[in-house]
């Protein structure tokens, strides 16, 4: 399975960090090399590591038809005080609105970049949330993020995006905003009854 990932920022360049080696990858950033449309042309998971708005445009305009397509993105206002959009919908749902014939899956928005430099034993029941309609590509993430060293956390169709998303926004708040740093991560604890 060949996974392209678009953006090389640092969620971008940490997910294919942890993912060298243990999946065929094809890596694109507008910056130079390959290009968004070859990356994505022979990829069967494309994972747009890009800001909200740049994953919505990248994904109008590529044909990622029958690609299993991972939103990563949170909606964030410029200042980083809010969610730009959320509740009635999510970044997910107006990515999929225009994804045409693409099976998009929300995942790794919940995690911060810097957790990819942390040794793969101090991440593993990190979960990664994720939420998506068609059950072979969620589990074809859930995959994806279990080789890259995190736990998984599945939370329904892909209207869960709007539950993730202010979760996100969340976990940014704290970690900057609070001044908790970039090494935290939301984590679902269930206790014995």
């Amino acid at each position: 399975m060949t996974i392209a990932i678009l953006g090389l920022g640092n969620m971008g360049k940490g997910l294919a960090k942890r993912l060298d080696g243990k999946a065929d990858l094809v890596l694109a950033s507008r910056s130079g090399g390959t290009s968004y449309a070859a990356a994505v042309a022979n990829a069967d998971i494309v994972v747009l590591a890009l800001p909200y708005a740049a994953a919505l445009e990248a994904a109008g305009s590529l044909d990622l038809s029958g690609k299993i397509v991972v939103d990563i993105s949170n909606p964030v206002a410029a200042d980083y005080s809010g969610l730009t959009i959320g509740h009635t919908t999510s970044a997910a749902e107006e990515i999929a609105a225009v994804a045409k014939g693409a099976r998009v899956v929300k995942a790794f928005n919940t995690i911060f970049a810097g957790l990819f430099d942390a040794p793969v034993s101090a991440t593993a029941n990190v979960p990664v949330f994720i939420a998506g309609n068609d059950e072979a590509a969620v589990a074809a993430v859930s995959d994806l993020a279990t080789k890259a060293g995190f736990a998984v956390e599945t939370v329904g169709g892909l209207d869960g995006a709007r539950l993730l998303e202010p979760v996100g926004m969340l976990n940014i708040r704290l970690g900057y905003g609070l001044g908790k740093g970039t090494s935290i991560a939301p984590q679902w604890v269930k206790l014995a009854a």
